[in-house]
């Protein structure tokens, strides 16, 4: 039994009322057409070169891709949630923030953030990452100094604006560029790894604020203004060095031999298919892809998280203020649960790649987060438990999300639909699928819609 893309039943793929008789040819309505499914251990890998271990290859991998990245991404969740710490040292009575003035301010970063996601993956992969990221990086960092400069709602809200478009890229960027190193079964640790830079962030966000805070009225300026000008400062001086150390793609490596380089490809290419990155994305390119469900699907699964995850990062801080903590105490009550947050999304990650499984890694945490946000939203008089609660929210969210944007970033094919499907945001084969007759270059182009890709569930 099969489904086309609208849902309506195909009983046959392939049979005479579709003019085939016999000659299997693609179905484009299928989004995963013509296949048995198979364990991930049945693929037999490709087999390194003599001289290449493939544990200390990727050991080599991890060190020059996930730490930088991961830093880069720090350093971005940082400048955008620490509005949230500026807004315990004063900033809205400052700016003279009325009504829903600040929460217009938090929600302005999103609109170009959404808008430039895809463009800016396809930038991404029309130049290549070290310079986009790094010109990036640098432009948000800017930003964020200039945000501890504003002196009305008006300024803030252009900063936040323009924040918003210069870390468009940073997310589906880094998202992108690690799937195009790892196996599907390998990429999960190192994405939680990556995506836990957030509840770093969030601690270091903490611990830092606390100590800036105590720079309230140096050089006439509040403790909030220092937050945005010392913070993005950090990323403008580290964006120059991330010029140089931001990894490119498997095929650009400068760093890896010649046998390295063809083994790291034909292990992914065994795995994944073959990738078109010699080809630039096209708008039909784009178009095609918003053809498949899973596009809309992966779109809503990651929606269902980022709203609780972002609300926790901007307003937890305002939360434990309202327990009657000062100002800096409130800063440093702040640490704990996204420190708890990135070990237990280790923890979810590590036995999420061991079972090869994805669904049940995001129920558990989901599960644990839904707990959370109920005891905050009915417990009112319990500071203990309301900020146990907060362990629990997020906690449950920030180990759910990198599990859903691997699960649907590792089941598409190819540069072309990977730079798209990140931005917009299971099994492996031990049978072949029919014979449709396709060449090389149609299963290269059609990534995982070509019928002898295997989806990990």
């Amino acid at each position: 039994m099969r489904f086309s893309i609208d849902g309506s039943e195909k009983q046959h793929a392939y049979n005479e009322t579709n003019g085939l008789h016999g000659q299997a040819k693609y179905d484009p309505d299928l989004a995963h057409p013509a296949a048995g499914y198979a364990d991930a251990e049945n693929v037999s890998p490709a087999s390194p070169p003599e001289g290449v271990s493939e544990r200390k290859l990727l050991t080599k991998i991890d060190m020059r891709v996930i730490p930088v990245l991961s830093v880069l991404y720090l350093l971005a969740f940082l400048d955008r949630t620490n509005v949230a710490n500026a807004a315990v040292y004063g900033l809205a009575e400052d700016l003279n923030l009325k009504g829903t003035q600040y929460s217009t301010a938090l929600t302005i970063f999103f609109v170009p953030y959404v808008l430039f996601e895809i463009p800016s993956n396809i930038v991404l992969k029309r130049l290549k990452p070290h310079v986009w990221l790094s010109i990036c990086m640098f432009m948000f960092g800017l930003v964020t100094l200039c945000q501890g400069l504003v002196n009305n709602w008006g300024g803030l809200m252009t900063t936040r604006f323009l924040l918003g478009l210069f870390e468009a890229g940073m997310f589906p960027g880094c998202f992108y560029l690690i799937s195009m190193w790892y196996r599907r079964h390998e990429a999960q640790k190192r994405y939680t790894f990556f995506f836990a830079s957030t509840s770093l962030a969030g601690a270091f966000g903490g611990l830092l604020a606390s100590a800036i805070g105590k720079m309230d009225g140096i050089s006439g300026y509040r403790g909030w203004r220092w937050v945005f000008i010392l913070e993005g400062l950090l990323t403008c001086v580290v964006s120059f060095a991330f010029y140089f150390v931001i990894p490119d793609f498997p095929e650009e490596a400068k760093w890896l031999t010649p046998a390295e380089a063809a083994f790291v490809k034909a292990r992914l290419q065994d795995d994944q298919g073959q990738s078109a990155r010699e080809r630039k994305i096209t708008f039909k390119d784009v178009l095609n892809c918003f053809k498949d469900y899973k596009f809309i699907l992966g779109w809503f699964m990651y929606f269902g998280l980022i709203v609780p995850a972002y609300g926790y990062a901007y307003f937890a801080p305002t939360i434990i203020r309202s327990y009657g903590y000062s100002p800096i105490q409130t800063q440093l009550h702040s640490v704990p649960p996204w420190a708890v947050s990135f070990g237990f999304s280790m923890l979810i990650a590590f036995f999420s790649d061991l079972a090869r499984h994805r669904w049940l890694f995001t129920l558990i945490p989901i599960s644990i987060a839904v707990a959370g946000f109920a005891i905050l939203l009915r417990v009112h008089h319990n500071t203990d438990l309301q900020y146990g609660a907060l362990f629990m929210a997020s906690s449950g969210v920030y180990a759910a999300m990198p599990i859903i944007v691997c699960w649907f970033q590792m089941n598409l094919g190819g540069h072309h639909r990977r730079a798209i499907g990140t931005a917009w945001q299971n099994r492996s084969r031990e049978k072949a699928g029919p014979d449709l007759g396709l060449t090389e270059y149609e299963k290269i182009e059609k990534g995982d819609m070509n019928p002898e890709y295997r989806y990990m569930l």
